[in-house]
């Protein structure tokens, strides 16, 4: 009998343990997070920083032992900002690498394309995406919405609060320049739908094909958006295309506010222009509006901004292994803070993934997050219908050659 009882005993502790794991996590004993991202190609800025600002976090906790013992460890692979080797990777990281989740992929085109993957895969077993650096809807809508946890606020969002404040100092002529892809058809249709709202039309529009380099000509773009004669430009873009047009469009002197959005990658595209003033001696870097969907890294009030400073600083972490030679990573950027913010609610999550009542269900351990303080001024939360996690919009302007919140509309008054 009492063999029986120890039996007994040791059946309901091995079972408890594995509760506290999935299948992934008992082999390697350690969490694998999936990344396809842009490692490489004229955007590798975008994923090399996103990768460097979450593995800052994770360092930390895997210096403290992991989460419950366990290591947390992102597994990359570089997809250029391309959407068929993204593709490619999301199957290589389901099927081979046996991935918890998939966590950090980089831009809409590369989601877009995926996502039918995703849900593919679904069919037959859980596969979850987390934190993609996109705004973009489809991943927040029908019928993949379902298999996609957002942390950041949409394209929709960032594009309305854009338009609602040029239009408020009187600058209603509003014209758009946009990649010719996913990507810059949803902020196109971000600003058209902001725009209809108050009963105006774009002023004009022109593309510019994905891949475009800072060495690239944009006098073409900037020849149809001046004929349209606006009075404030928006870009959808990624940051050497976007900081071409910039360039191009001041060389013709067409000076009117251009603004961007989020994912363009703020310091990255500045650098460019700093760097191309010193040279030329033109003015480059002014009437430039970004928006953000955290807030700025030099905030120190805010307990996140001093941890993510303090672990950039302390142990910054390098490019991806093999990737980012003869990249210059960032001190500090708003792409590598929103990494940072990424593996903070990922650890958190994995942590509640451990509970008994979780059963090793990772989306039942995300809709659990309710009211989780991260540090910004802002709680995240989760739930059923509710898979974006933060909604703010920040609004920046280059001052003395970084971004800085902007704190008054005004001085931009037709």
């Amino acid at each position: 009998m009492y063999l029986v009882r120890l039996n007994i005993l040791a059946w309901m502790c091995l079972f408890f343990l594995q509760l506290c794991l999935p299948a992934q996590a008992e082999n390697s004993k350690n969490f694998i997070l999936g990344m396809s991202a842009a490692f490489t190609g004229p955007s590798k800025g975008l994923g090399i920083e996103l990768y460097r600002g979450s593995q800052a976090y994770f360092d930390k906790i895997n210096a403290q032992g992991g989460v419950n013992g366990h290591k947390i460890i992102i597994q990359y692979y570089d997809d250029g900002y391309n959407p068929l080797p993204a593709i490619r990777n999301t199957i290589k990281l389901v099927e081979q690498d046996d991935v918890t989740c998939l966590f950090n992929y980089v831009g809409t085109p590369t989601v877009t394309r995926v996502l039918p993957v995703i849900k593919h895969f679904n069919s037959r077993k859980s596969v979850c995406l987390y934190f993609p650096f996109t705004g973009a809807q489809p991943q927040r809508e029908f019928p993949y919405e379902e298999f996609v946890f957002n942390l950041r606020a949409s394209y929709r969002q960032e594009t309305w609060g854009l338009v609602h404040n040029l239009y408020m100092v009187g600058r209603n002529r509003i014209a758009v320049l946009y990649q010719a892809d996913a990507y810059g058809r949803s902020g196109w249709d971000g600003v058209r739908k902001a725009l209809s709202e108050k009963g105006l039309k774009l002023a004009g529009e022109a593309t510019y094909r994905r891949g475009t380099s800072f060495a690239d000509s944009m006098k073409e773009q900037v020849e149809i958006l001046a004929t349209a004669q606006p009075d404030a430009i928006i870009a959808i873009g990624a940051y050497e295309a976007c900081a071409a047009f910039i360039r191009d469009a001041r060389d013709k002197g067409l000076d009117v506010p251009i603004c961007n959005l989020s994912f363009v990658g703020s310091e990255n595209m500045l650098k460019l222009l700093l760097r191309e003033e010193k040279k030329t001696g033109h003015s480059y870097t002014g009437n430039l509006i970004n928006t953000q969907t955290v807030p700025s890294y030099e905030d120190t009030t805010l307990p996140a901004v001093v941890e993510y400073r303090k672990a950039m600083t302390e142990n910054p972490p390098a490019p991806p292994e093999g990737f980012g030679k003869d990249y210059d990573p960032l001190k500090f950027s708003f792409i590598s803070f929103e990494g940072f913010l990424n593996a903070k609610v990922m650890t958190e999550i994995l942590k509640r993934l451990c509970l008994h009542q979780y059963n090793g269900n990772i989306y039942a351990a995300t809709l659990s997050v309710r009211k989780l303080d991260i540090g910004v001024g802002t709680e995240v939360s989760f739930g059923r219908g509710k898979h974006q996690g933060l909604d703010e919009v920040y609004y920046m302007t280059v001052s003395d050659g970084k971004f800085v919140p902007m704190s008054d509309w005004s001085r931009w008054s037709k």
